[in-house]
């Protein structure tokens, strides 16, 4: 079984979009695809596990979480 999942980050410019993009790049280049479509982070995921699927949003969740407190945090400066 092949398990596809799509998720979609929203923030308030494009421009965080890209930061957020480059700061979950690293960590996940084999298992997601990610691009930016104007302030939305766009994430493609693919697996055959649906263990292994959860897990990968898991970890992009997270990741995504300290991106978006740095990128707040960068703004209150």
């Amino acid at each position: 079984m092949e398990i596809k999942s799509k998720i979609i980050f929203t923030y308030g410019t494009e421009e965080e979009a890209h930061v957020a993009l480059g700061s979950l790049k690293p960590d996940n280049m084999d298992f997601i695809k990610a691009h930016v479509e104007k302030n939305n982070l766009i994430c493609d995921l693919e697996s055959s596990s649906l263990r292994t699927t959860l897990a990968t949003i898991d970890d992009l969740i997270f990741c995504e979480m300290m991106a978006e407190k740095i990128i707040d945090f960068t703004n209150n400066e």
